[in-house]
């Protein structure tokens, strides 16, 4: 997986918890929408409130790219997950050496609670359950290399807050080996354990394509089997 942070240079860098443009991203995707629908992505993007707790932090790999995008056979048309052919247009440059480090964790864990403000707006949450079950398209976890390697719809819980519903969601382990609390992030609305505030750039601004905007979330220790 790889939950994009700010990109500085060619070094794509990652979060331990995905943003809410990626989430926004991946459901819309679900959904069957294009990206050109900017206003309704948008619209999803600021009703989302999501919380996430990291069950099994997996390991850092870093991915060297080169590539000549000059070269003939570069020029040709590359598919997408549409299943459609599409040209390599759009880019600043189209020729010379490109110099990449895409950054992923590999074997990793994270449980999302996500709900929808306000909750009555089309899509519904159960709109959403419904399309990551069967999505309109392949879903992918950041970088459309990063294939889930389950179904990621866990089920709908009827819960006043994001933390009691990941503190009470079960987690894939014995439970011998269970630990008492796993890391996570919440609105600041929400509480953890031993949280601080982070500063995150995670919103979209989708009608031009490009990231803007902060927002201050919480990041600690969620408490399992029960409210912080």
């Amino acid at each position: 997986m790889a939950f994009g942070g700010v990109m500085v240079d060619e070094t794509g860098i990652i979060t331990r918890f995905p943003g809410r443009s990626m989430l926004t991203g991946l459901l819309a995707n679900a959904l069957g929408w294009d990206q050109a629908e900017a206003a309704a992505h948008q619209t999803l993007q600021q009703r989302i409130r999501f919380a996430a707790r990291l069950d099994r932090p997996g390991q850092p790999l870093v991915d060297f790219h080169t590539v000549d995008l000059g070269q003939p056979h570069l020029r040709a048309a590359a598919w997408t997950t549409r299943g459609v052919p599409e040209g390599r247009d759009g880019g600043p440059a189209k020729t010379g050496t490109h110099i990449r480090r895409r950054h992923y964790r590999s074997d990793a864990r994270v449980t999302v609670a996500l709900t929808l403000d306000p909750p009555d707006s089309h899509p519904t949450v159960d709109d959403l359950a419904e399309a990551v079950r069967e999505p309109a398209r392949p879903l992918f976890l950041g970088r459309k290399n990063c294939l889930p390697s389950a179904p990621l719809h866990a089920g709908l819980v009827d819960e006043p807050r994001l933390v009691d519903a990941l503190a009470r969601h079960a987690w894939a382990c014995e439970p011998a080996r269970r630990p008492r609390d796993l890391p996570a992030c919440c609105p600041i609305d929400e509480f953890l354990a031993d949280s601080r505030t982070v500063t995150v750039c995670d919103d979209r601004d989708w009608s031009n394509q490009v990231h803007t905007g902060q927002r201050v979330m919480f990041e600690g220790r969620l408490i399992l089997g029960g409210a912080p």
